[in-house]
């Protein structure tokens, strides 16, 4: 504690206040300057993603000792209550009905992508324990569980693993470097790809002519739910997230302690199972999916999961000023081995998709739905049809829901093979 005060006495600011304002207009330069249609952010923007900067700015903000991320409370509190909120705010929007009309390809390219990502890690945690040891040795397992969460899921289920997981802040940071590089990379294949599709469909033998069909589905659906929210819709969404969220907590504490009181030979901790924040996150999620069947769903029409992301970029950078930005660069070897996770991953989709004749669509669209989450599925989406962003979002909000179930399972076989 004493330490804490120390560091936080040398940050230039460490009055939490200021630098939650601070944070804020980080993120709204970021947005402003992704959202430019022409000059120089569009370029800047059309190279680094402004996910990155999300965390990247807030790290040299640690870095350089304007803040002290550890010293703050700002990351305590956008975990124990942005972050289960944004999970049921994404999970709530969830219409099941709508992504099963999708078709049964879709979502088996889906299922495929997510397959993909869990069997990727593994794949290449052995491989790299051959052509590198030193960099799956220790601690690194931990940090695959955060890529796994952002792959499977969106950035609230990568930062639900960082503390299921207990992973170091400076690891996590390396793990965000490789994640949104290497996912970048892989969006931009897909983007390639798109531009060929009618070819790519004639060697997978697809027939696309539902695709015509599910584009006038989903138009008719948002035109008829979309609306411009009201005070009362805002804050019955507020009222959502956090009613829920309180819930999880509520519901966590005596859960936890019933576990704790089983035999401790049944060894529950080696699975996070007596950890609070994973049961409080597990019941946001499932929450979220549960109060999606409910009239509680048109709240999505107001952007229920507009305001999640806004809590989610808050979340974003409260661990982005935890970071020590030299660190991202001390292991390169990490970034070869998400590039083979990452070909494992479209290996399975390549062959799947032959084997059922899926289209390019269902197959570019399930993986970026796992990869990129609802940020950038629509944008592989759209290079198809302006049309068909939503069916990116439809799926993509499907990875949120899957994404803390999927990435504690990678977690706990990482773990085995790591030794633990």
């Amino acid at each position: 504690m004493a330490a804490a005060v120390e560091s936080a006495n040398q940050a230039l600011i460490s009055n939490d206040a200021v630098v939650m304002g601070l944070l804020a207009v980080t993120l709204g330069f970021v947005f402003w300057g992704a959202s430019r249609s022409s000059g120089f952010w569009k370029k800047f923007y059309a190279v680094v993603p402004a996910l990155l900067m999300c965390y990247l700015l807030p790290a040299i903000w640690n870095s350089i000792g304007l803040i002290d991320g550890h010293a703050s409370g700002l990351y305590p509190m956008a975990r124990d209550y942005l972050l289960p909120s944004s999970l049921v705010l994404f999970c709530v929007a969830i219409d099941l009905g709508a992504i099963l009309r999708l078709g049964p390809k879709a979502l088996i390219m889906f299922a495929t992508g997510t397959i993909g990502v869990m069997l990727g890690a593994a794949v290449a945690f052995l491989a790299m324990g051959v052509i590198h040891p030193e960099t799956v040795a220790g601690e690194t397992w931990r940090g695959m569980t955060a890529v796994a969460g952002s792959w499977i899921g969106g950035g609230a289920n990568q930062a639900a693993m960082k503390e299921v997981f207990e992973i170091d802040s400076n690891l996590f940071g390396q793990f965000i470097a490789v994640d949104v590089v290497v996912a970048n990379v892989w969006m931009a294949v897909l983007l390639f790809l798109a531009a060929r599709s009618q070819a790519f469909d004639r060697w997978t033998g697809a027939d696309t002519r539902a695709i015509d069909d599910l584009k006038h589905r989903i138009e008719a659906y948002h035109a008829e739910h979309a609306r411009n929210p009201s005070l009362t819709d805002l804050m019955l969404i507020l009222a959502t997230g956090l009613g829920a969220t309180g819930l999880a907590h509520l519901l966590a504490a005596p859960l936890v302690g019933w576990i704790k009181s089983l035999p401790a030979e049944w060894k529950l901790a080696d699975y996070s199972l007596t950890s609070g924040f994973f049961w409080m996150v597990l019941l946001a999620t499932t929450l979220g999916l549960l109060l999606s069947f409910t009239r509680a769903r048109t709240l999505e029409g107001a952007g229920a999961s507009k305001i999640g992301s806004v809590m989610l970029y808050v979340l974003v950078a409260t661990i982005g000023m935890q970071m020590d930005i030299g660190a991202l660069l001390e292991r390169p070897w990490l970034f070869v081995l998400g590039l083979i996770w990452i070909a494992v991953h479209a290996g399975l989709l390549l062959l799947v998709a032959k084997l059922i004749h899926a289209p390019l669509f269902f197959m570019a669209v399930g993986s970026q739905a796992n990869i990129g989450g609802a940020a950038s599925a629509p944008i592989v989406a759209t290079a198809f049809h302006p049309g068909l962003a939503s069916v990116g979002v439809l799926l993509a909000v499907l990875g949120y829901a899957l994404g803390t179930y999927g990435a504690y399972m990678t977690g706990q076989m990482l773990r085995l093979l790591a030794g633990g």
